[in-house]
């Protein structure tokens, strides 16, 4: 396990994994998110590279899981862990960020200042809102 460096400071382990390159266009909007997966919604406000969005969806994923019940993960698990990554619009960002839902905030060693929030989890099945957080 590695802390939080910047990027000048990768371990030669970390800096080999890291996503570059991969700045990727789509020509038509992508589908509403399917009511059967997790959603991961990615701020509107953010300017992101598609490395970075791909490893906050990755701790944003790492949060929906940890707010899962037991009989949850094991439906996530045999779905192969299928979910929806979607950026928000600004009325639905507003709403989830205050919904109390996982939120993933920014460390600010990369390409965004710090404590920005980039990612929130909520979808149909696993995160509706309204959510009622666990004990």
């Amino acid at each position: 396990m590695f802390p939080p460096v910047p990027l000048d400071g990768w371990p030669k382990e970390l800096a080999k994994l890291q996503v570059s390159g991969t700045e990727l266009d789509d020509p038509e909007p992508p589908a509403a998110p399917g009511g059967d997966l997790p959603v991961l919604w990615l701020s509107p406000e953010v300017g992101m590279s598609a490395g970075k969005a791909m490893a906050q969806a990755g701790h944003g994923a790492q949060l929906a899981w940890w707010e899962l019940s037991g009989p949850e993960r094991s439906a996530w698990r045999a779905s192969g862990f299928a979910l929806s990554v979607r950026t928000a619009d600004a009325a639905r960002w507003k709403e989830l960020t205050a919904s109390g839902l996982p939120v993933v905030r920014d460390a600010g060693f990369t390409e965004i200042a710090p404590g920005k929030t980039l990612v929130v989890e909520g979808g149909d099945r696993y995160c509706p809102l309204p959510r009622l957080r666990r004990p």
